[in-house]
């Protein structure tokens, strides 16, 4: 299923938590709605509000990825230029070569995962200028069906800004955020 995710700015944090039992009570359920902020002691004041993991926050995730991409390619090249130059036909073979393609796929998704510890997530660069105003980004992840809810409570809440639409966390992965914590509560009472 397809899910779209709404985010929203705002400086008032009682707004914010008045908006997300809004939406709780309407069906909307917790791994979707997250609060993001830099000032994280006031978000915790807010019980009920839910905020972005500090792991989340950068762009490791992303990045990482993006130096396994890397690593496969340099990984075949360093294949490819073995075999091609010959030097699989030595008496060392391929092991060197296929050492040394394991450890550039390893190197490259390590300095990837590095160089996203030190930049905030992608996702979130859209609200940089707003969250080093002070401002906090409410963003909720939609089914489809659930627009109609989000468009109704908005009425009732004039100060939240629209900052746009984006990319949502997949379907699969909110359901299994929604599973873990009932199977613990149903297994371990």
């Amino acid at each position: 299923m397809k899910m779209l995710r709404h985010y929203f700015i705002s400086d008032n944090l009682d707004d914010l938590e008045v908006f997300e039992e809004q939406l709780e009570n309407a069906g909307v359920s917790n791994p979707q709605i997250h609060v993001l902020s830099r000032n994280d002691t006031d978000v915790a004041r807010h019980h009920h509000l839910h905020d972005v993991k500090s792991f989340m926050k950068k762009d490791i995730v992303h990045s990482t990825t993006l130096g396994a991409v890397i690593g496969i390619f340099a990984s075949a090249l360093v294949l490819s230029v073995a075999y091609f130059s010959g030097w699989t036909e030595t008496a060392a073979g391929w092991i060197p070569f296929i050492f040394l393609a394991v450890i550039m796929l390893g190197f490259c998704t390590w300095e990837g995962g590095l160089l996203g510890i030190q930049k905030p997530n992608h996702h979130f660069r859209r609200v940089e200028k707003a969250l080093s105003d002070g401002k906090h980004i409410f963003f909720v992840d939609l089914e489809p069906c659930q627009e109609v809810v989000l468009e109704k409570l908005l009425k009732s809440h004039p100060q939240l800004q629209l900052a746009g639409t984006g990319i949502s966390t997949p379907h699969w992965f909110i359901e299994w955020q929604k599973k873990i914590p009932r199977f613990f509560k149903e297994t371990w009472p």
